[in-house]
């Protein structure tokens, strides 16, 4: 119980010792507050002593690379001479003497003449974009002869063992000799402006040499749509393929829309010509097409309707391969892409070599064509038979003498239509006569016909028939051959509009222009078509009332047999609708006055060719003694032969 005692005593002393030593020796709050200063004096120390060691070592670093400065640019222009050699090296593998043509430049020159805009591009060293100032696209934009963003041309040859594709080079541009120093240039009146776009060939230490150099030159007209193009080679010789004999033309364009309607007679497509200026053929016009010619040639065109794009050889070309594609494109003026690889005869081995050329980018006139004589007017479509292309020409120069006073289009085709008719006027006069005749000798007709109503009497009705004709004094060809000689002027007209460029946005009465079709009905595509022309409509009407007006002069109601051919005549002027409907207003306008006019020819006739003078005039010729012609002899022989095999085969 003791020793228990003790120790409880012994237990709280000490804990009586520990917490009177904790309550003396702890702080007191100024003690605290000072010892917090002295800490925060020491870590401020320690910190400005840390920054003063930086600056140290900054410095030290600082002296060290001002140190090594001199040693390290060195270094910097040895990697980068280095580099720049071998940057070199990778250049001449790939373009041999061209290396340093390679790299340069993008750079654009403008050049304006009274007809065209023409913007060069210094990488490829040909035209970028060539704008006819005079005509703008149905949708009055600028007209462009091609989408200048897709257009490639190229021209191709060996040199040093690699292909060399110029497309790829940077040119140098002079103008009229003098380095070009910036500015758009316009051409003066009698002026003339030449540009060359040169590359210099390498020396043996990388450096161009300006006497070795390759060079495209064109010289720009005042007043023409014709320009000079010559390849021109000066010091090549040791470069190029010594087993060569010609270059490379490789030349792509995308053609842009530029008419508001296309019809199947325009001919977009890629023209040719053989050295004959008249030997003009084409590409399949309808479809994707390419062709491959090994004769020489003259000039290779890529057309549109109104438009094209020609390269023209002073000289020849030695072949050509040609192509026109429609590819998908995002592009919603896109129309098609013609391409031709051209290969153009050069001396490699002469010291100086000049391929002279021409380029020609503009309309398709057929005067202006036809002025530079080389066959390029046998683009337009005039025909391929050659009486309809001769009244073509004829119809052409009327057209153009109409046209040089100024007036309306629209005046201009009723003028020349009234001209046609004029000239036709003695074949209509003859077949509306004949047509008379035919009319007073109907019931005659009838009789024959009633005589003879059986088949194997056919020959007897036919051989009457033509008695009661020859006894009339008109001939069974006499309203048939005045018809056929009014059908290649017909035919001619037929493809004369459609190509006729004068007529491109001209506008006439309502319509705005007279070389497309004047809508005025817009609806989704029905039967291929989804618009009704006013003009052609009309034409269709007056067409339907000349046919009736025809078949009730003709009575065709009264013969059966023409029956058929009746509802055919109705039919004709339905299908003309949905035929010309897509064309020219031009044409349909054309073909409505033609109807016009017929209607008052026909006025006039009747007035003229009374049927009681027509009927006494048969009845005259009736007792004249006819003499019969060669083919009523052989119509009676073939008649006498017909009825001795009737016999034979009843016996």
């Amino acid at each position: 119980m003791n020793n228990t005692k003790s120790t409880l005593i012994g237990f709280i002393l000490i804990a009586a010792i520990l917490f009177g030593w904790m309550y003396f020796m702890t702080p007191s709050k100024e003690e605290l507050a000072k010892q917090q200063h002295i800490q925060d004096s020491i870590r401020q120390a320690r910190l400005e002593a840390a920054a003063l060691d930086s600056l140290r070592i900054i410095e030290q670093r600082r002296a060290e690379f001002e140190s090594m400065a001199v040693d390290t640019t060195a270094e910097i222009e040895l990697d980068s001479a280095a580099l720049a050699n071998q940057k070199y090296n990778q250049l001449r593998s790939r373009f041999g003497a061209f290396a340093s043509s390679a790299e340069g430049e993008d750079q654009t020159i403008t050049i304006e003449n009274l007809y065209q805009k023409l913007t060069f591009d210094s990488k490829g060293g040909f035209l970028k974009q060539v704008e006819l100032k005079d005509f703008k696209t149905y949708d009055s934009l600028p007209l462009l002869s091609f989408d200048p963003e897709t257009s490639v041309f190229n021209l191709a040859f060996f040199s040093e063992n690699r292909t060399i594709n110029t497309s790829q080079l940077y040119f140098k541009p002079y103008i009229n000799g003098m380095p070009y120093t910036g500015g758009d240039m316009t051409v003066g009146e009698n002026d003339s402006v030449v540009i060359a776009m040169r590359v210099s060939l390498d020396q043996a230490n990388g450096q161009s040499a300006p006497n070795r150099y390759l060079e495209f030159i064109y010289t720009i007209r005042y007043d023409d749509y014709m320009m000079g193009f010559n390849i021109h080679t000066v010091g090549m010789q040791d470069v190029l393929a010594a087993n060569a004999n010609s270059m490379d033309i490789n030349w792509s364009v995308d053609l842009m829309k530029q008419e508001k309607s296309q019809d199947r007679f325009s001919g977009e497509s890629v023209y040719y010509c053989s050295m004959k200026k008249d030997d003009v053929d084409h590409l399949d016009e309808l479809k994707d097409s390419e062709k491959r010619v090994s004769n020489k040639l003259k000039w290779v065109s890529f057309k549109q309707r109104f438009f094209c794009n020609v390269i023209v050889a002073n000289n020849e070309f030695s072949n050509a391969n040609m192509e026109v594609v429609t590819n998908k494109t995002e592009n919603p003026r896109y129309f098609k892409t013609m391409s031709a690889n051209i290969g153009v005869p050069i001396d490699m081995q002469a010291e100086e070599a000049v391929v002279p050329m021409s380029l020609y980018f503009g309309p398709n006139h057929f005067k202006t064509l036809k002025s530079y004589d080389l066959g390029l007017q046998h683009q337009i479509n005039l025909g391929k038979f050659f009486l309809i292309r001769w009244i073509n020409y004829g119809v052409i120069a009327v057209f153009n003498w109409l046209s040089s006073y100024g007036w309306s289009y629209g005046i201009v085709i009723l003028i020349l239509t009234i001209l046609i008719k004029l000239v036709l006027l003695p074949f209509a006069f003859k077949s509306y006569k004949s047509t008379a005749i035919t009319r007073v000798l109907k019931p005659e007709m009838d009789a024959i016909n009633a005589k003879y109503p059986k088949e194997e009497d056919a020959m007897k009705k036919q051989q009457a028939v033509m008695n009661l004709q020859r006894q009339a004094g008109v001939s069974p060809a006499s309203g048939c051959v005045p018809a056929l000689l009014q059908m290649p002027i017909l035919f001619a007209v037929f493809r004369f509009f459609p190509a006729s460029i004068e007529l491109r946005q001209q506008p006439f009465l309502w319509c705005n222009d007279l070389s497309t079709y004047d809508s005025i009905v817009e609806f989704p595509r029905f039967l291929g078509m989804d618009h009704i022309s006013l003009f052609c409509l009309l034409m269709t009407i007056t067409t339907f009332i000349y046919t009736y007006v025809n078949n009730k002069q003709m009575d065709v109601s009264s013969n059966p047999s023409m029956k058929p051919m009746k509802w055919m005549m109705y039919l004709m002027p339905i299908m003309f609708f949905g035929i010309f409907n897509n064309y020219s207003a031009g044409l349909s306008y054309y073909y409505m006055l033609v109807n016009i006019i017929t209607f008052i020819q026909m006025f006039l006739f009747r007035k003229m060719i009374k049927e009681e003078d027509v009927r006494a005039t048969i009845e005259k010729n009736k007792k004249k003694p006819v003499k019969k012609s060669n083919f009523q002899k052989r119509l009676e022989e073939a008649q006498k032969q017909q009825a001795k095999m009737q016999a034979q085969q009843k016996r």
